[in-house]
């Protein structure tokens, strides 16, 4: 025997209910995936990476403090 057509039914309440109930479920499934996709490891910026290399070459003396300073200049200058 059927049983939604006792007063205990809840109707279409319990339709809205449910879907209310969903649309929260997946917007928090929405929000942990944001929040873990911005906390995952960041790729380096290309010019952090070039003037990380020239900070280097200039500290083992590969380079002297002029052709450091034009081609830090020339780094600034293309970001």
């Amino acid at each position: 025997m059927p049983y939604w057509h006792t007063p205990a039914a809840m109707g279409w309440v319990g339709g809205l209910g449910m879907l209310l109930l969903m649309v929260v479920i997946l917007a928090a499934v929405v929000v942990v995936a944001v929040v873990l996709t911005r906390r995952g490891p960041q790729s380096p910026d290309p010019a952090d990476t070039a003037r990380r290399i020239l900070d280097e070459r200039f500290a083992r003396g590969e380079i002297d403090q002029e052709e450091y300073e034009r081609r830090r200049d020339a780094l600034t200058r293309a970001s």
